[in-house]
């Protein structure tokens, strides 16, 4: 399990640092302005990060959808969808740099019966507040809450994305003429940032879990997509382990493929009879020795 869970930190870190590796962006606040940048990367990294190479989807995704002549992008729906079929969520556990810094703030202690272990009460229904980001911060008041020559404007990524909060962070810290400029708003996005990180310390992932429009379309692809989870069900016993160490309490035995799992492989590593399998196809699974003679 230990070597899971350092295996999966190492990748995240990797994989942040890629995404942001535009170092003079982060010494002189300026945001990177290269080539790459027209670029998606797979999590959640806001454009406006000094250090980021490439594009926020979901934030190419407004860009787009608030053009006043262009709706539709080829290449950011072709892309969404690319990563959404081939890995679901597994981009939200092991690919965006938000994510993990949710992960790492989780790893805070608190005192004993802080932490919240299981789901929320109304997980069911809050687990949809990310559906009705999507629609209607993502799409519709880009689309149609547009200004007077027609154009909308990145609703999301301005009034709520937190990602690109912490991004600006960075941005004002280098560049004092952005400071001198940083309104009311800002500030409402810095109590959103606030929030987020005070509720990471104590639920694991509360915003990829409720708001994140991001993870809203991998996961529609998690019960299709090619990468997926399979349960042996000659082997699992339905012990209940996968959900134990699972920190968003899903019962992996029951529902291997949820909308809400990022696929980060807790389970796999906990699963004592190796019954969890996983792959970028479909698996025969050889039933056990014990099961054939049965």
């Amino acid at each position: 399990m230990k070597a899971h869970h350092r295996r999966r930190n190492l990748i995240q870190l990797v994989t942040a640092i890629i995404s942001n590796a535009y170092v003079m962006g982060f010494l002189e606040g300026k945001i990177y302005r290269g080539d790459s940048k027209a670029l998606c990367v797979p999590g959640l990294n806001c454009y406006a990060c000094p250090g980021a190479l490439g594009s926020c989807p979901i934030g190419s995704l407004q860009a787009v959808i608030g053009q006043r002549e262009t709706y539709f992008s080829w290449y950011v729906g072709g892309f969404l969808i690319a990563v959404g079929a081939s890995m679901g969520r597994f981009a939200c556990g092991w690919l965006c740099p938000f994510g993990w810094f949710q992960d790492l703030l989780h790893k805070i202690p608190l005192p004993k019966g802080w932490k919240r272990k299981r789901r929320l009460p109304g997980e069911k229904y809050l687990s949809f507040i990310r559906y009705l980001v999507l629609v209607v911060f993502v799409i519709l008041l880009p689309l149609f809450l547009v200004d007077i020559i027609g154009q909308g404007s990145p609703y999301f990524c301005s009034w709520v994305c937190p990602s690109g909060t912490l991004s600006g962070l960075f941005l004002l810290a280098g560049n004092s003429g952005l400071r001198s400029i940083a309104g009311w708003l800002f500030a409402w996005k810095n109590l959103i940032l606030a929030i987020t990180i005070l509720a990471s310390i104590i639920v694991y992932r509360p915003f990829c879990r409720y708001v994140c429009p991001l993870g809203a379309i991998y996961g529609l692809f998690n019960p299709v997509s090619l990468y997926r989870f399979e349960i042996d069900a000659h082997s699992c016993t339905s012990c209940k382990v996968c959900q134990k160490v699972c920190k968003l309490d899903i019962p992996v035995f029951e529902t291997p493929n949820s909308t809400s799992c990022i696929r980060c492989g807790d389970c796999i590593a906990a699963c004592p009879h190796n019954a969890i399998h996983h792959g970028f196809k479909k698996m025969e699974v050889t039933p056990s020795a014990d099961a054939e003679n049965a």
